[in-house]
């Protein structure tokens, strides 16, 4: 069964201790290995689940937490107490842990064989009160975690493993991530910026600038044998308008667009980053803004924000990595204008040009057209409207000083009521939860950013990992959301945050 992280581990340890006798911790490790062949086995769990021995000391804890720190594919532990392992003997052990947690409250058996239980059964099947010793001590020592309830058979519970694997990739991601900002941000914009030293402590992610003509250089040395072959994959992968097929008026803004792609992949693999920025106001000798080429990029996998924003920018990519595998995709996004039709109302997402293709199975056009901003040439960009997807997910952050805020509105995607023919971008409608006006109000209340990703892939719930293992405030706007809770929530964040910072 091929895995959406076929390169990954999550490594499984089972907590025990020696007072048992050989034979009951015999019984332990095959029953905790039939748990862990039941995770890898099933199509929920994205990454390979590796067995580790029975953890019966506080030493082989300790060493066990540090070889997962160290090891570089291993994308969280997850960890059982099978039987009672007296939980003074992990403190060592979770205190040097630096990976994703989760803690699975499980057991061998689904049902209780009444008929037959001594307490034989009761020494060996101890997790109901082993795991509450084992999570008074998560606890205590505030170790950020995920808990998972229930049997491994239940597809319900493997499903939000999986979703915790996703969430644990997305945090992996972020720390091998590298980002590339092609000049600075917008001018007089707030929300694009942000403290980049915070950042790379709180999500791993180096942000670094290059100027734009250090690209500009690479843009010109790119070979026109490999502008051939790009072009016709354009022209095999999408309808291209005829203005900018061979033969076309236009035919010279493509080629230049897809200069503009093997620079920016180049540049970027030679850099190392799989995310970047571009700005409008800062674009050097490049002929075009990036259009064409970002959402190329992003299709690929790379996280891209405008304007400078480097922060949409690790969304977007930590999304790509959740959402691998998966239906869907994931995008740069803004919300840009309203139907206010009472009762129906709707939000039309676009951007200048750069939204990823991955947001439709459709076939995409490929467009030439005027851009009012910037002063360059007309940039080419594909034009598409996403498809419809239940329980997607806008998500946006900022810097609120003394922290970060992922703030997250749960939407379905739909169909555009109308035709839109004279719009020349690719764009996504949706209706978010629980309604307009309460989402808008809460979405205004938190400060959440203009920009932001939208994923129809990686789901509400694996945010809330993400966040999670991030220590990252994170507001979520679904259908339970209302106005007075939202607002008591800020405000109680708010005083939880600052007080919980260090001295």
């Amino acid at each position: 069964m091929s895995k959406a992280y076929a390169d990954r581990e999550v490594w499984f340890f089972t907590g025990s201790q020696d007072l048992y006798g050989e034979e009951t911790l015999r019984q332990v490790a095959e029953q905790s290995e039939a748990v862990v062949r039941a995770l890898d086995e099933s199509a929920d769990v994205p990454a390979r689940v590796v067995w580790k021995p029975v953890l019966k000391d506080a030493d082989a804890i300790r060493r066990a937490m540090l070889d997962a720190n160290a090891a570089d594919n291993v994308l969280g532990v997850i960890t059982w107490m099978h039987t009672f392992s007296p939980a003074k003997m992990w403190i060592a052990g979770l205190d040097a842990l630096r990976k994703p947690l989760l803690h699975l409250h499980t057991q061998a058996n689904v049902a209780l064989p009444w008929d037959s239980i001594d307490f034989d059964f009761m020494n060996l099947n101890q997790a109901a009160h082993g795991d509450r010793e084992y999570a008074y001590l998560v606890t205590r020592l505030g170790v950020a975690r995920t808990t998972v309830v229930g049997h491994v058979s239940n597809p319900a519970v493997t499903r939000r493993i999986g979703t915790w694997i996703r969430g644990a990739a997305g945090w992996a991601a972020t720390h091998e991530l590298r980002l590339v900002r092609f000049g600075d941000n917008m001018r007089n914009v707030a929300v694009t910026e942000g403290d980049k030293t915070e950042a790379q402590l709180r999500f791993g992610v180096a942000v670094n600038t290059w100027g734009v003509n250090d690209l500009v250089e690479v843009v010109e040395k790119v070979d026109d044998t490999d502008v051939d072959a790009l072009v016709a994959e354009y022209e095999e992968s999408y309808d291209v308008v005829a203005e900018l097929r061979r033969g076309g008026d236009r035919h010279e803004s493509l080629r230049y667009a897809a200069r503009q792609e093997l620079a920016l992949e180049a540049f970027l693999g030679e850099a190392g980053a799989k995310a970047f920025t571009t700005n409008f106001e800062d674009l050097g000798a490049l002929r075009q803004l990036p259009g064409l080429a970002v959402q190329r990029l992003m299709s690929k996998g790379y996280g891209f924000g405008a304007e400078g924003d480097w922060k949409t920018a690790v969304l977007v990519r930590a999304a790509k990595v959740m959402g691998q595998g998966l239906a869907g995709g994931a995008s740069l996004m803004e919300d840009y204008t309203y139907d206010l039709t009472p009762g129906q109302e709707l939000i039309l997402g676009a951007h200048m040009l750069e939204v990823c293709p991955s947001l439709t199975t459709s076939r995409p056009r490929v467009e030439i057209h005027p851009l009012g901003i910037g002063g360059k040439e007309d940039p080419v960009r594909m034009v598409f409207d996403a498809d419809a997807t239940e329980g997607a997910v806008v998500v946006s952050l900022a810097d609120m000083r003394e922290r970060f805020r992922l703030t997250a509105n749960v939407v379905d995607v739909v169909a555009p009521p109308a035709p839109l023919p004279h719009l020349p971008v690719a764009r996504a409608v949706w209706r978010p939860r629980p309604d307009f006006p309460t989402s808008a109000e809460a979405w205004l209340a938190a400060g959440g950013a203009h920009h932001t990703v939208l994923s129809t892939a990686a789901g509400i719930e694996a945010f809330e990992v993400f966040a999670e293992i991030a220590r990252t405030e994170m507001l979520v706007i679904d259908e339970s959301t209302t106005r007075r809770a939202f607002a008591d929530q800020v405000r109680w964040n708010a005083a939880y945050h600052r007080l919980a910072q260090r001295l």
